[in-house]
């Protein structure tokens, strides 16, 4: 059974450095499965930044959608996987069109499939780990729009069921992580 390990923290906290190290002490081989959509000059300059801290031996999988596919692709020929992040897939998922007319009730019910076939896909593996990196959204207040709080429920529902089934888990604040499971 693949091994799952989960760490979360604040924008800019340093849980993506924090896991990138993770991996590269525990992979020999590893994949990196990138889950943004590059809309703007914002978003180029993370990915440039990501791109450019990760060593040229880890090959790079683009999964905006359909991300448990690209972690069973990746299995094939890699040891560990590094899934980079899960508040991105969610966001990737919840802003299609096909999903702005669900109920909560469907919505929530999706989401947790989705989760589950993530968490599968890596549970169907023998020896290998898969760290997602994911945001810890709901600190704050209380968003003023629907599809903000949607996306702050959704994401703490999806962080609950992925720490729940985790092997370990990790909180990183102002780029010290704190092993919580």
């Amino acid at each position: 059974m693949g091994k799952i390990v989960l760490i979360t923290g604040g924008a800019r906290s340093g849980k993506s450095r924090f896991a990138e190290n993770y991996v590269a002490r525990c992979g020999k081989s590893i994949a990196y499965i990138a889950t943004s959509q590059i809309y703007d000059e914002e978003m180029a300059y993370r990915v440039k930044l990501h791109r450019q801290r990760r060593p040229s031996s880890w090959q790079t999988f683009e999964a905006p959608f359909e991300a448990h596919n690209a972690l069973k692709e990746a299995f094939a020929e890699h040891d560990t996987v590094l899934f980079d992040c899960l508040t991105l897939y969610l966001s990737n998922y919840l802003c299609q069109e096909k999903n702005q007319s669900l109920s909560l009730d469907d919505l929530y019910a999706e989401t947790s499939l989705l989760m589950q076939e993530l968490i599968n896909a890596v549970r169907s593996v023998t020896n290998k780990t898969c760290v997602f990196v994911t945001n810890e959204v709901g600190a704050g207040i209380v968003p003023e729009n629907e599809l903000a709080r949607k996306y702050r429920d959704l994401a703490g529902l999806c962080n609950q069921q992925i720490a729940k089934t985790a092997d370990e888990v990790y909180l990183v604040v102002s780029g010290i992580p704190l092993q919580i499971k």
